[in-house]
């Protein structure tokens, strides 16, 4: 026997079925236009982009009005571009992005391509798209791929990336889609709120940015803090001198939860680690290592603790022509510029010995 729940979904559809029908009205939209598209010249084409741009800007049609057309031209656009021609299925799944919903692309359904429908429509507004990708590779090569079909949509394309001269950077911001990796937007707006001007900032503002690989950037890295630091003291020999002892510390002496990356003392390390340091010359003696005068020393112990209990070489990091380099744990790509904050990353210096 069905219970009330399941009769519902049976009867009506799950919200996901509904919400698939509920678009099937556009699809056929669009699919009655495409021979009046196909007819128009590549130069047709641009200025049918030209023609939207008006009403959307100028004329105030909404995007949802503009939608079947639009997604239509693209669909020429993406042929004529790349010989693919865009399937039902894909059709959807732009129009769900455009709708501010997660679309689920199964393998081989060219997730690529249902983007370019939604960054294409949005692109209409002047404002600006963000495509985010998951690291540098895939947004250099989509941002290739993709641009062609833009180029044919007289639309223009940018990437931005690590280490990318800021006129560049400017540049990418400024054109109609822009890729780039979930890290470098965040950090280029860190950097914009810092800017002492309009000139120097990047980014042109925020208007509508489809997300790739969304479980991984909104989910498995919303726990990996963006932190712009700036330079900072020069502490290397204490860092050394609590590194030399850090054999002392036993199992005993901390608590480690490898899972919420945190490394304590216990009360009994406390004690000991109070010893150790005395010994060696770095408390004085006497002096409490919890004392106001101490504060310092304990925070060197408590970052050399987590260098060496959560941070491990070839793991979390590598050591390459001297300098301790950070590996993305979600890509396995280095972090090339990229430092820990709080002194971390030089008790990791001074535990590798570089």
């Amino acid at each position: 026997m069905l219970g009330i729940g399941a009769l519902t979904r049976k009867v009506f559809g799950s919200p996901n079925d509904r919400k698939v029908k509920s678009v099937r009205p556009l699809v056929a939209q669009i699919n009655a236009l495409e021979p009046e598209f196909q007819k128009l010249t590549d130069e047709g084409i641009i200025a049918r982009t030209r023609d939207l741009q008006r009403r959307v800007q100028d004329g105030g049609e909404s995007l949802d009005a503009v939608l079947p057309e639009a997604f239509a031209n693209c669909r020429e656009a993406a042929k004529r571009a790349l010989g693919l021609r865009a399937f039902d299925v894909q059709l959807k799944g732009g129009i769900f992005l455009h709708q501010g919903n997660i679309s689920e692309m199964k393998t081989g359904e060219g997730k690529t391509l249902v983007a370019t429908f939604a960054a294409y429509l949005n692109a209409l507004t002047g404002k600006g798209v963000h495509v985010v990708t998951v690291n540098d590779y895939l947004a250099k090569r989509d941002s290739e791929w993709m641009g062609k079909v833009y180029s044919q949509l007289g639309l223009t394309t940018g990437v931005v990336y690590s280490q990318q001269p800021d006129s560049e950077k400017r540049a990418a911001y400024a054109a109609d889609i822009t890729y780039a990796t979930n890290n470098e937007l965040g950090f280029d707006y860190l950097r914009d709120n810092m800017a002492s001007s309009i000139e120097d900032m990047a980014q042109r503002g925020h208007s509508f940015a489809i997300v790739d690989e969304v479980d991984s950037i909104l989910i498995d890295e919303a726990r990996t803090p963006l932190i712009i630091s700036g330079p900072s003291q020069d502490r290397s020999t204490l860092y050394q001198a609590v590194d030399a002892v850090m054999p002392q510390v036993l199992p005993e002496h901390y608590k480690l939860d490898e899972k919420a990356r945190n490394v304590t003392f216990t009360e009994e390390g406390n004690e000991a680690i109070e010893e150790i340091l005395t010994k060696a010359g770095i408390l004085p003696e006497g002096q409490s290592l919890y004392a106001t005068e101490s504060t310092s020393i304990v925070h060197h112990v408590n970052q050399a603790l987590r260098a060496h209990k959560l941070f491990h070489k070839d793991q979390q990091y590598i050591v390459r022509d001297g300098e301790v380099m950070l590996v993305d744990e979600f890509t396995g790509r280095m972090m090339k510029g990229r430092r820990l904050s709080d002194g971390l990353h030089q008790a990791i210096e001074a535990k590798e010995g570089v």
